[in-house]
């Protein structure tokens, strides 16, 4: 059985500066906000960061981290990760991540996962990973998914893994999209369409889990239903795999699809014209009469190609309206499978075109599956 090794050689790096804190703890009342000198003081080091002035914006920061402004040690963090006013500190960056992950900041949380992750602190990582996906996270969404394929930190989950690494591609990492297409080789085709409505179940719930967390960043208080990664491991046991260590060291851990074996029997793939033949003398006979060529198959044929499946119809509908005039759709009729979930598909394609299609759509970072007859 082919797997996903863990490799650092390409980062799923970090960006961005705080300007807003949110909560993941469920506090009896809201926090308070922070007081108007820490608020200042926290911009003025974002200003003086957009400038380039890296010293000044380290600087500004430091009075609000030590009150424990979530802001100001998430962009601490930031500094020390990139070696930007102060010397690149992964340790550094860590704890800071941390102080502003309990303090419920959501980028904290999702930096300070992946980093634990990294450094060989898998277990630890799980929980703030596994929030992190729950909230659409492509980075957390990607390392889960390879987690639940391989088995490793995970219990083995096909299904799930396809859905998480679906959502991820689609969010336009590419290490998923790589991923993504091995998997599509490995993993049987009915767990590739339970994968696939997954993935949308579990979009709509991180679509609910963002609004709430909009609302909370908006009203200055803690997200509802949300708590702290718990920092024991999740619930099930989970193995101990030994994995080879990772050179040369690099800010973040990813896994990457290993080099591809060579195939036994490799896909089709067009044939190439034959080279021509040298001209034999022929008796010269009369022309047929020009037999006009057949209108191209663009709705024929039996297979068809799935695009999604959606526990609102709603959805359905939205993503038919992006994708039917796209040229691998354009001309194919769609076709709803109802059932628990509605299943969108096209419908009239040889198993040549379905597969061409497919592929195109896949590229483009949206999920799609061949349906046979």
């Amino acid at each position: 059985m082919r797997g996903f090794v863990l490799l650092t050689a390409v980062s799923l790096g970090f960006s961005g500066l705080a300007g807003t804190a949110f909560s993941q703890e469920q506090p009896k009342t809201l926090p308070a906000p922070p007081d108007a000198v820490t608020a200042a003081a926290v911009r003025a080091g974002v200003d003086a960061w957009s400038a380039g002035n890296f010293e000044a914006a380290v600087k500004a920061w430091q009075g609000p981290a030590a009150k424990g402004d979530a802001d100001a040690l998430f962009n601490l963090g930031q500094a020390y990760k990139l070696g930007r006013g102060v010397p690149k500190d992964l340790t550094r960056a860590e704890a800071y991540y941390g102080k502003a992950a309990r303090l419920g900041h959501i980028s904290a949380a999702d930096n300070y996962g992946i980093l634990l992750f990294q450094t060989d602190r898998q277990q630890a990582a799980m929980p703030w990973l596994q929030s992190a996906a729950d909230r659409g996270e492509p980075r957390a969404m990607y390392v889960l998914g390879i987690a639940s394929y391989n088995g490793d930190f995970a219990p083995k989950d096909w299904v799930r893994a396809y859905a998480l690494i679906t959502r991820a591609a689609a969010a336009g990492l590419p290490q998923a999209t790589a991923s993504l297409a091995t998997m599509n080789q490995t993993i049987p085709l009915a767990q590739r369409q339970m994968g696939v409505s997954l993935a949308s179940d579990l979009d709509q719930k991180a679509a609910d889990a963002r609004g709430r967390e909009l609302a909370a960043a908006d009203l200055g208080g803690a997200v509802p239903g949300s708590s702290a990664p718990s920092p024991k491991a999740p619930p099930g046991a989970i193995e101990k795999v030994d994995i080879p260590p990772s050179t040369p060291p690099a800010p973040v851990a990813t896994y990457l699809p290993p080099p591809m074996e060579p195939a036994a029997a490799p896909k089709p793939v067009p044939a190439r014209p034959a080279p021509p033949k040298p001209a034999q003398p022929k008796p010269v006979a009369p022309k047929p009469a020009p037999v006009p060529a057949p209108a191209p198959a663009s709705s024929g044929g039996a297979y068809r190609i799935q695009l999604g499946a959606f526990g609102v119809k709603a959805n359905a509908d939205a993503l038919w309206a992006r994708v039917r005039t796209r040229p691998e759709i354009a001309g194919h009729a769609r076709q709803d499978l109802p059932g628990t979930v509605t299943r969108l598909l096209a419908t009239g394609f040889s198993q040549d075109s379905a597969e061409r299609a497919c592929a195109a759509l896949k590229g483009a970072g949206l999920a799609c599956l061949v349906v046979a007859p």
